[in-house]
């Protein structure tokens, strides 16, 4: 049972399931930015331009059913603007990640590599 306790420690305590947890509490937390974005700046202008904020009030009535399809497309309309907004925020980030040059991961591969390579050449030297 102990060995179970130490490998599941082990397990969480590694790097990238602890960056994982950290992604996902960010993301829930933008989620909230870009919603509010959504709902609260373009759908206004949306709103403003179309006349209404969403499109729930479009319906078909068919017997004694009714199809909401106004619904579908505020989500899909939502989802669109929420996946551009995603998108550019993206983009954003990896064009300052390229001006700044080499992320911190990526210099300590360089100074790892390099670091390997003097060894493999002293070990040359020395056969």
């Amino acid at each position: 049972m102990q060995d179970f306790v130490d490998d599941f420690k082990a397990f969480v305590m590694r790097g990238n399931v602890l960056d994982l947890a950290v992604a996902v509490v960010l993301g829930a937390a933008f989620i909230s930015v870009v919603n509010s974005f959504v709902k609260d700046v373009v759908m206004q202008i949306v709103a403003a331009i179309g006349g209404q904020p969403a499109f729930t009030a479009l319906t078909i009535d068919i017997g004694d059913g009714r199809i909401y399809y106004g619904s579908f497309i505020t989500a899909v309309v939502n989802f669109l603007i929420v996946a551009f907004v995603v998108f550019l925020v993206v983009r954003l980030v990896t064009a300052l990640q390229a001006r700044r040059g080499a992320t911190p991961a990526e210099e300590a591969a360089s100074a790892e590599v390099q670091l390997l390579t003097e060894i493999r050449d002293q070990l040359r030297e020395q056969r």
